[in-house]
């Protein structure tokens, strides 16, 4: 079992992330590969969050338990019928249907039942001194938003002080693409079972899910012959990715960065982008920009090379460097378009940025040696779509473009 908060530097969650609904097929495959049953797996997920809620609110004694009408629902039942054998006070909420419950999830209901514990209705005056909110209501198999039913809970367990525990992911938050097309619980931590899921990492996810555990039910040695479908990157990988520089290796040992931008207005944007390169490590940046900009640049960051950008420095710079970077300030005005068409057929790594991509939007083109950085804004004008598709979801988006 792994932990990690999205916002800390520091990270212990895997690196590997697999679509929800491969995740989903692969409960039934796992269990039948290693001769257990689905229930066996939710029994285990149940534990798991049980075990998690008492080490993290080990003062909470009275618990509320929400339960939705599927297999999140079945281990919320399981979380429930454990807390009460602990002693723990636990008022269970549950949401009715026409449709029977998936066999594993009856079960663990069945079981609550002869452990002497109650349903109560999803319409069932909101229970007062509660100390912890099991979110139990929808898992990963959600793919629009909560009916009214269920967003009523939400909406009362967010408004309650309590603290929420989130079973598999936040319910409302859609595990194949971090959207959050309505209500949805904001929860301090969120357990998740077998695999992380992208929408635990991506759209709307880093408001929502608190601190990511991942709980792998005992797969982990089945899971790890299985070839992931998306990785997930952090500041721990650079170890693996930058070579240890030579005790004795001087700044023209470690690359030369060419930046362009910074039209009349926008000088905060170029001196931000060469800072942020001197500090990543490159020995030598250049910066080409609006001679009005030379002083202010210069005084902030003595360590650049500032030059006023023109059709000739462009060129000696396009030689000079090893990397370029353009866009930064750049300005979608005659200036920055006539340093973006001196700059595009450069063969060298670019990364194109900011107004870059505003003005490649007008005039599209493909090239085998350019990093694009859009936003969600700059990535809709790319694709001609609006911003609300973007965000609905990022990693498709983010396929188109490349």
């Amino acid at each position: 079992m792994t932990d990690h908060r999205l916002n800390n530097n520091r990270s212990s969650i895997p690196h590997s992330v697999w679509p929800a609904e491969w995740v989903r097929k692969a409960e039934q495959e796992a269990a039948d590969s290693l001769g257990i049953t689905l229930y066996e797996l939710m029994l285990r997920a149940g534990e798991a969050a049980f075990r998690l809620a008492r080490a993290s609110w080990p003062d909470a004694r009275h618990w509320l338990v929400l339960c939705g009408h599927g297999n999140n629902g079945g281990d919320g039942y399981v979380v429930a019928r454990l807390a009460k054998a602990d002693g723990i006070d636990v008022t269970l909420l549950a949401i009715e249907s026409d449709k029977p419950l998936p066999e594993e999830a009856a079960c663990a209901r069945d079981a609550w039942l002869n452990a002497g514990g109650e349903i109560h209705a999803s319409d069932t005056p909101w229970p007062q001194g509660v100390s912890l909110i099991i979110d139990g209501l929808a898992g990963t198999g959600l793919v629009s938003a909560p009916r009214p039913v269920m967003s009523a809970l939400i909406d009362k367990a967010n408004a309650d002080p309590a603290p929420i525990l989130a079973l598999d992911i936040p319910s409302g938050l859609l595990a194949e693409t971090g959207a959050t097309p309505g209500s949805v619980i904001v929860a301090q931590r969120t357990l998740t079972f077998i695999a992380l899921k992208p929408g635990l990492l991506t759209g709307k996810a880093r408001d929502v899910v608190g601190k990511i555990t991942v709980n792998t039910l005992g797969l982990e040695s089945w899971l790890a012959d299985k070839t992931a479908a998306l990785h997930r990157y952090d500041a721990s990988m650079l170890k693996h990715w930058l070579k240890p520089r030579r005790a004795t290796s001087h700044k023209g040992d470690n690359g030369r960065l060419l930046v362009i931008g910074g039209d009349f207005g926008t000088a905060g944007a170029i001196r931000l982008a060469g800072e942020a390169a001197l500090r990543a490590g490159a020995g030598l940046v250049r910066v080409l920009t609006r001679q009005e900009n030379s002083a202010a640049l210069l005084t902030a960051r003595p360590e650049l090379m500032v030059q006023e950008l023109t059709d000739e420095s462009i060129a000696q710079g396009l030689e000079w460097a090893d990397v370029i970077i353009i866009g930064p300030g750049l300005g979608q005005e005659k200036w920055g378009k006539r340093a973006l068409k001196k700059t595009e057929n450069s063969q060298k790594p670019m990364l194109w940025d900011a107004d870059a991509l505003n003005l490649l939007a007008f005039n599209p083109d493909k090239r085998q040696n350019r990093i694009i950085t859009p936003h969600p804004g700059e990535a809709a004008r790319l694709l001609n779509c609006d911003v609300s598709q973007i965000e609905s979801d990022r990693l498709l988006a983010a396929r188109r473009l490349a």
